[in-house]
């Protein structure tokens, strides 16, 4: 695999060390290895699932499956300079997704091995990776609560540990900064926003790339760009368990806002789906847009980059399958009174109808699909939608999670890197694909910072 994107600087002879730490499935290194044109010389992890999946794609790469604190630096560097060394500490117990659960200190502290590598053997450069919640870390205290102790970050001291990690840096001779920066600004097709931090020991100065794309720059890249258009949408309305109230909620609000009254709904180039319920394909289309199965978030326009991705990932593709109205295509006229329906039968059009009825409604009458159906009135709102000034009626309702493939393509990896095996073919399970996924950082970020403070200022130094 040939993960080495072409960049005038790729040829530059860099022959310090290059350590991963935390490195993951390999998302860091793949972003360094872009930059400098080589592979990266040593990649530490204690999970050996994200170890093989490293190794598989790093072959080059030495590799530690133990923890951080018990590799020596001295012992696995054998002496050689130590240009760049990344971490990536476990971001758990700083991201606001955690809420108000109990914390681990253990986990928590794991940026203070960055500080075994400053005292050993002196990295040039340093780049850690977390979410923008890290600048956050502080002490922890201690609750007593029914089901005993636990660990919770002091809400008084917001921020003081991380000072102090900055300090013990600067007492070492470093300078120290650090920046929020979006994937999506550096060709990454997620919106991804991370927490930098960069020091180096070496006199020169700390540089932050420039965005890439963006308004008045290259276009975003988009969510449609990785959707597998392949792979079929299944219908809501045939599935073995029914769908909770929740989801359907969103998957309503989510219709509105991105097809029913969307100026420009977004119509995927495929003419492979589902088509038993239109009455003329050449008057079908399928609007699509992504649904997010958590924290209250409906979802997002295709048109536009992928949220972030999770490590059990909840992103899913929602298809809206349209037709013109012809007034009797789907059992009957809907300028009518339906008939009854019930919630074993009435069919998937009655179904997809009554469902949007439901949420339109006043008065607070949601219901789920799995009851039988509350009074309908007769308006034609009810059963039509109007996309671009056109009446159409809502036929079928798809909806499929994203394929690991997807996921790994939104946060930038190669179309090439293999997430589905490791190099002694070993499968890996769906599950472990998405972790993998979802803890990994994005290469376009992590390519930006190394160009811009490995490869063009030593160049610059030269």
């Amino acid at each position: 695999m040939n993960i080495f994107r072409t960049h005038p600087q790729a040829g530059f002879n860099f022959d310090e060390l290059i350590v991963d730490n935390f490195a993951g499935g390999g998302g860091a290194s793949t972003g360094i290895e872009q930059a400098i044109g080589r592979p990266v010389d040593i990649a530490i992890n204690h999970n050996p699932v994200a170890l093989a999946m490293h190794e598989t794609n790093h072959p080059h790469t030495k590799h530690y499956c133990e923890s951080v604190w018990d590799v020596d630096p001295r012992k696995v560097t054998k002496g050689r300079p130590v240009g760049l060394a990344w971490f990536s500490p476990d971001c758990r117990h700083f991201s606001k997704a955690k809420g108000s659960k109990p914390v681990s200190p253990q986990v928590r502290g794991l940026a203070w091995v960055v500080m075994r590598w400053v005292g050993t053997v002196k990295p040039r450069v340093i780049m850690l990776e977390n979410v923008e919640e890290f600048v956050t870390w502080g002490p922890v205290i201690k609750e007593e609560t029914p089901d005993g102790i636990i660990h919770m970050p002091c809400p008084k001291r917001k921020g003081h540990t991380f000072r102090s990690f900055v300090n013990a840096l600067k007492r070492h001779g470093y300078q120290v900064e650090w920046k929020e920066l979006r994937a999506c600004d550096y060709g990454a097709p997620t919106i991804r926003k991370r927490l930098f931090l960069v020091a180096r020991c070496d006199g020169q100065p700390i540089v932050w790339p420039a965005a890439t794309h963006g308004p008045g720059l290259k276009p975003y890249r988009t969510a449609a760009d990785i959707i597998d258009w392949s792979l079929p949408c299944p219908s809501i309305f045939e599935r073995k368990r029914p769908l909770a109230d929740a989801t359907c909620h969103r998957i309503a609000e989510g219709i509105r806002r991105f097809v029913v009254e969307c100026n420009s709904p977004y119509f995927p180039p495929i003419q492979h789906f589902q088509a038993s319920n239109v009455h003329d394909i050449r008057e079908a289309q399928v609007g699509a847009f992504l649904a997010k199965h958590y924290t209250g978030v409906i979802g997002t326009d295709l048109r536009q980059p992928l949220g972030t991705v999770t490590t059990v990932d909840h992103h899913s593709l929602v298809t809206a399958h349209i037709q013109r109205d012809f007034g009797n295509s789907v059992g009957s006229n809907m300028r009518e009174p339906i008939g009854t329906v019930t919630a074993g039968g009435g069919g998937k059009a009655a179904m997809v109808h009554a469902f949007l009825m439901k949420y339109y409604s006043e008065g607070g009458q949601w219901q789920a699909l799995k009851e039988p159906l509350h009074t309908i009135p007769t308006k034609d709102r009810l059963g039509l939608v109007t996309v671009k000034g056109e009446p159409y009626q809502i036929v079928d309702i798809g909806m499929r999670m994203l394929q690991p493939h997807e996921l790994f393509a939104a946060q930038g990896f190669p179309a090439d890197y293999i997430h589905t095996h490791t190099f002694d073919g070993t499968r890996l399970t769906k599950a472990d694909q998405v972790k993998m996924c979802g803890n990994s950082v994005s290469p376009y970020p992590c390519e930006a910072l190394v160009l811009g403070n490995m490869v063009q200022s030593m160049e610059a130094a030269a």
